[in-house]
């Protein structure tokens, strides 16, 4: 979860205008929520600065997010924003918000498991274990590595029998 440093009244307002903006692929969840919103910060020219970082190299929805917070902000009445394309440190799915795991579930999508869980040297190997997301059931199995995004791993729930995506941590 981004935490934020100490805010001036400017960087509230922006901070809630961009939690209303749905992420283009995963629209239960805001930008803010998913923890690509990095940064926000005022100009000497009174401007928005906002430092977002992609949840992995060449995702195709930061181009139609950076239109997104363009618009919103401008309704906000800011009419230069300068957006900071950030590639370092590397988005992880620990900037997501508690409250965006708990959406993501809600949703139908498994949450990604804590880093805290077993490692495997095997990049493959299906050490974690993933809740299903309808029934609750650890009794789950991976389909394929990736799901409806390269985010997302396809599984499936041997308990209710439904396929689900889940988010998977990096």
């Amino acid at each position: 979860m981004i935490k934020r440093e100490t805010e001036t009244g400017a960087e509230a307002k922006i901070w809630s205008a961009l939690e209303t903006i749905p992420d283009p692929e995963i629209p239960v969840l805001s930008i803010v929520d998913l923890g690509i919103v990095r940064k926000v910060s005022i100009t000497e020219n009174g401007e928005p600065a906002i430092t977002i970082t992609a949840t992995y190299t060449g995702c195709p929805a930061m181009d139609m997010i950076a239109i997104e917070i363009r618009m919103k902000l401008a309704a906000t009445g800011y009419k230069q924003v300068t957006l900071i394309n950030a590639i370092s440190p590397a988005w992880t799915t620990d900037w997501m918000s508690e409250e965006g795991k708990q959406k993501l579930k809600e949703y139908g999508i498994a949450p990604p498991n804590s880093k805290q869980q077993v490692c495997d040297q095997n990049l493959f190997a299906e050490a974690d274990a993933v809740q299903c997301p309808q029934c609750n059931s650890y009794n789950t199995y991976r389909i394929s590595e990736f799901g409806s995004t390269a985010c997302k791993a396809l599984y499936q729930c041997n308990n209710c029998k439904e396929p689900f995506d889940y988010f998977k941590c990096h």
